[in-house]
């Protein structure tokens, strides 16, 4: 009994030093990956301390036997480094760079041997930001005949997933290099995968695609501790995220929540029972329900975090006249779905949250004095609640209008505990230690971005953060520096009748800014947004101008890469004279009335006015209007959403929205 023992504790000793001693590889490493042409390429893993690694780049090849006639397989060495792990078992080497071609396979043997088959060499791209670059192929324009399309063996895709970090990983959870097939593409990036398929048909070469992205977060999640800890800003939140105790974080901030929802955290909606929304009920007591202002998100009002359902309800008093008609509800916005009610009666439902909510009241519903609308309100992550502009919340009778924004009742009905969690921006640094660093430093080609949605409110810190961040990724990558491309924001939201300042205008001058630094490039969406939806499906032509953008910057290729760019201005005669760059084979209006549109001017008062602009020269527009006889300013495209924007290269890409001014704008 005591030798079965003994042997048994004897077997399980030996598996315990060959479990320990096994080589490990990150799993950014995996089959049908592709590896950076041009450039040493760094591989690295784990093993015992002081293990000896061994790292072959093989190929098999076809030898035709003269004698039988035959062919014969043959493995041929095409590159190998050897590396000694280090005390705390860590090792990395460097393979000899490598001409484009494969399928290679990638050995990597200590005490015990890895193998990597179908890997290619040949350019690999870094994909992030926030939704707009982690929207699905399906859910593009024409999704699924695109997805039905995407049969490119020689293009390789990695999806990076999703993780938040107190400190930086050194590996990821899970992840695995694919051929781009209609069976993998469908989920993949959109805009990562028109870049790649553009770069695809251009360079004929191999492409490497790595998807990490998250939707809604801000650039300083994305940079590492290294970068934020000499932010102003940000600095003292990553000081107090290092320190904390997560476990002892997620107890306060559950206590937070519990005591934000008056001593518990309802895990069932109690407005909803058995298919009845009770609290839809006109006569309901409701005085105890906190009070909220509409438009605005309910985290922007305190309640910090929240998601799930909540009860919003507001008094209507009608007159008897004004309840003889049919009338309109506005309702704005609402994050993310809604059913909203009219003295208990079910008016209309919507899911999706940036969509403006019209619903028309049958007149039968309506009475005399008192009516209730109540609307619920079902937030499934990000910022929630009942949002959008004051002017867009009212209710339409006839050629009146009695606007209902302002104070509602409000009640949260059921939470949901996972937002007690560190969220993606919780604090600086989280997606960084999480989905990049992982990464880091596997050898790349260069990067895109699609990102800037979440930081509009604050776009002149923007200027300061952004291109921190892409310094921050060439420190810890050691690459040099590598080219990062961007898409500057789309057009967006309601557009304006008159001039006036703009947040996203803001962010997409930061953007505009961060070209200062080397190797970088902007691929302009400024054409191919939509008003109410913040992801245009239009990804093929951002992922097309990305890709010239690449051609240029990172393939040194002649040709026209972005639309015209503010170069100067000249003041005369009461017209402002625009010079641009980068007007391609001369400048030109992409409709056929030919005056120039979205230019605003103005004088010393500084007040802005529309202007009558038009081409002078291959690459100049002259700008004036009657309302202002001395003009010192010039904006153009200047608006969240400047939809009539019409100047163009004759290469048709659009010129890219500025202001000659340095006038305080509206973000912080």
């Amino acid at each position: 009994m005591n030798t079965n023992r003994n042997l048994l504790i004897l077997l399980l000793f030996i598996l315990s030093i060959t479990v320990q001693a096994e080589v490990k590889m990150p799993k950014i490493f995996s089959s049908n990956m592709v590896l950076q042409q041009g450039m040493e390429i760094p591989v690295w893993g784990w093993a015992d301390a002081g293990e000896e690694i061994s790292v072959m780049l093989t190929k098999t090849v076809v030898h035709l036997n003269e004698n039988t006639n035959e062919g014969e397989k043959l493995t041929i060495m095409t590159a190998s480094a050897k590396a000694i792990a280090d005390e705390g078992g860590k090792w990395m080497v460097k393979l000899p760079a490598q001409k484009y071609g494969g399928p290679f396979t990638l050995r990597v043997k200590g005490k015990n041997t890895l193998s990597y088959d179908n890997v290619m060499i040949g350019e690999v791209w870094v994909c992030s930001g926030q939704s707009n670059m982690e929207w699905p192929l399906i859910n593009a324009k024409n999704g699924e005949n695109e997805v039905a399309a995407a049969n490119y063996p020689n293009m390789r895709l990695f999806t990076v997933s999703k993780r938040v970090s107190q400190f930086p990983q050194d590996d990821l959870e899970e992840g695995e290099w694919v051929e781009c097939s209609p069976e993998t593409a469908p989920v993949f990036s959109a805009v990562g995968y028109f870049f790649g398929r553009s770069l695809l048909e251009e360079l004929d070469v191999p492409i490497g695609l790595i998807h990490t992205s998250w939707g809604g977060t801000v650039a300083e999640t994305w940079t590492s501790a290294e970068t934020i800890e000499d932010d102003p800003d940000f600095s003292d939140p990553m000081i107090e995220l290092q320190q904390m105790d997560v476990e002892t974080y997620k107890k306060e901030k559950e206590a937070q929540v519990r005591k934000m929802l008056g001593g518990e955290i309802p895990t069932e909606d109690k407005g909803m029972q058995d298919g009845k929304a009770v609290w839809s009920d006109p006569d309901m007591n409701d005085k105890d329900w906190s009070s909220i202002k509409t438009p605005g998100l309910w985290e922007e009002q305190g309640y910090f975090d929240i998601d799930g359902i909540a009860w919003y309800r507001k008094e209507l008093d009608l007159t008897d006249d004004q309840t003889q008609t049919n009338v309109n509800l506005h309702l704005g916005k609402i994050d993310d779905a809604d059913i909203t009610f009219v003295n208990g009666i079910e008016v209309g439902k919507t899911n999706a949250y940036d969509e403006e909510r019209v619903y028309t009241i049958d007149k039968k519903y309506l009475k005399p004095g008192k009516n209730m609308i109540v609307v619920r309100v079902n937030d499934t992550g990000g910022g929630g609640g009942i949002w959008g502009a004051p002017e867009d919340q009212y209710v339409a009778i006839g050629n009146e209008r009695i606007d209902i924004s302002g104070d509602w009742k409000f009640k949260v009905s059921k939470a949901v505990v996972q937002a007690i969690d560190l969220g993606p921006n919780s604090y600086p640094t989280l997606l960084f230690n999480g989905m990049i660093n992982p990464i880091v430093p596997y050898g790349i080609k260069g990067a895109i971005w699609y990102q800037g949605e979440s930081n509009a409110g604050r776009a002149k810190q923007y200027q300061r953060i952004f291109p921190n961040m892409i310094r921050d990724w060439r420190a810890h990558w050691k690459q040099g520096d590598f080219p990062f491309l961007f898409v500057q924001l789309a057009n967006y939201m309601k557009p304006t009748q008159k001039p006036a300042e703009s947040a996203w205008a803001e962010l997409r001058e930061a953007q505009t800014m961060t070209l200062d630094l080397p190797n970088t490039g902007m691929a302009s969406a400024i054409d191919i947004g939509e008003a109410n939806d913040i992801h245009p499906r239009n990804k093929q032509d951002v992922g097309k101008r990305l890709a010239l953008n690449a051609l240029k910057v990172a393939y040194d290729k002649d040709i026209v890469y972005t639309g015209p760019t503010y170069k100067s201005v000249e003041f005369k005669d009461g017209k402002a004279f625009i010079t641009f760059s980068n007007t391609g084979d001369g400048l030109a209006v992409k409709d056929k009335y030919g005056y120039v549109k979205a230019f605003a001017i103005a004088g010393e008062d500084r007040e802005f006015h529309w202007a009558k602009a038009e081409i002078i020269n291959p690459t100049t527009v002259v700008v004036q209007s009657y309302a202002v006889k001395d003009p010192v300013a010039v904006r153009f495209g200047w608006a969240d959403n400047p939809d009539d924007l019409n100047l163009y290269n004759l290469e048709e890409l659009p010129a890219n929205p500025f202001r000659t001014d340095d006038w305080p704008g509206i973000t912080k």
